[in-house]
C-alpha cells in the first residue's frame, strides 16, 4: 500500500484574472487551478487547502497550501511538475513533506500583507494591475505615525466588511509600517489574522491622513467607534499582496468569521 503524504507548497500568483483563491463553479480561481494541476499529475481529485482566502484581484508572493497524496514523487520535483500544468499567472516556488496533521490554514500563526500605492500624477502602464494610483502627494511619515495607532490587540469592527453583529472582531496587528519608495508608498501589515477587507479598509482610512484631509488622531477615533461607517472606503483589491504566512508558534484559536482578509 502506498504511503500517504502531506505536501506543503508555497505559491506565487497574479490574481488579476482570478475570482479569488477559493474554488467557484465555472469561474477561474487559484485553488481550482492548483487542484486541476494535481489531478493531472496523480490522476485523482485532490483537495488543496490554502492558508486563507484571497479575494478577486488580490495577489500573493508567499501563499501556503497543502494537500494529501499517495504519489511518491520526491518533494523537490513537485514544483516543476505542478508548474508544467499551471497557467503563467500561478507558480509553485517550493514543496516539502509535512506532518500528516499539518493544515495550511489552521496551523498559521500570522500573515504579512503589503498594499502598494503609486503616488504620482500619471498612471502606470507596467504596474496597472498591481498598484492603486493616488495622484496627489502623500505624506508617508504622517501615515506611518497614524498606522502605529492600529498596532496591538483591538476590536477592529470599524474596518471589517460583511460581518454579523455576533462575529468576534478582535485581532492583533503585530506591526504596521508605511514606507515611501518613490514613486511608491508601501503599507506593510503583520497580524495574527484579519477581518474580511480589513487591510484594504485600514489603508483607505490612512490615505486621507496622508492627503492632509484628516488629522492623525482621527484613525484612533475610527478604531474606537467600532462602526464601519466611520472608516475610509476600501481601496481597490489590485494593490494588495499576501507576502508571507508564518508558522512560528502555537496557532491561535480561530474565531467563527465571515472570511479572512481578501
Amino acid at each position: 500500500m502506498a504511503r500517504r503524504r502531506n505536501l506543503r507548497i508555497v505559491v506565487e500568483y497574479d490574481g488579476t484574472r482570478f475570482f479569488g483563491w477559493q474554488l467557484q463553479k465555472d469561474k477561474p480561481t487559484v485553488q481550482g487551478e492548483l487542484q486541476r494541476a494535481v489531478q493531472e499529475i496523480v490522476g485523482r481529485r485532490t483537495l488543496v487547502v490554502g492558508s486563507g482566502r484571497t479575494d478577486a484581484g488580490v495577489h500573493a508572493e508567499g501563499q501556503v497550501a497543502n494537500f494529501h497524496t499517495e504519489s511518491q514523487i520526491p518533494a523537490r520535483k513537485w514544483p516543476e511538475a505542478l508548474n508544467a500544468h499551471l497557467p503563467p499567472e500561478v507558480a509553485v516556488l517550493s514543496a516539502a513533506d509535512a506532518p500528516l496533521e499539518f493544515h495550511a490554514q489552521f496551523a498559521a500563526t500570522s500573515k504579512v500583507y503589503r498594499y502598494r500605492v503609486l503616488n504620482r500624477p500619471f498612471r502606470s502602464a507596467l504596474d496597472r494591475d498591481r498598484v492603486h494610483l493616488v495622484r496627489a502627494p502623500l505624506e508617508a511619515a504622517t501615515m506611518a505615525a497614524a498606522a502605529k495607532i492600529l498596532e496591538g490587540t483591538h476590536d477592529f469592527r470599524s474596518f471589517g466588511s460583511e460581518m454579523s453583529k455576533k462575529e468576534k472582531t478582535v485581532r492583533t496587528v503585530i506591526s504596521f509600517a508605511v514606507e515611501a519608495r518613490a514613486p511608491y508608498v508601501d503599507f506593510t501589515v503583520h497580524g495574527d489574522g484579519f477581518l474580511y477587507n480589513q487591510v484594504r479598509s485600514m489603508v483607505g482610512t490612512l490615505l486621507p491622513v496622508g492627503l492632509g484631509s484628516r488629522p492623525e488622531g482621527w484613525v484612533g477615533e475610527v478604531l474606537a467607534a467600532c462602526d464601519r461607517a466611520r472608516a475610509g472606503a476600501n481601496v481597490p483589491a489590485k494593490g494588495l499582496t499576501l507576502v508571507e504566512v508564518r508558522y512560528d508558534g502555537k496557532p491561535r484559536p480561530r474565531p467563527a468569521a465571515s472570511g479572512e482578509e481578501e
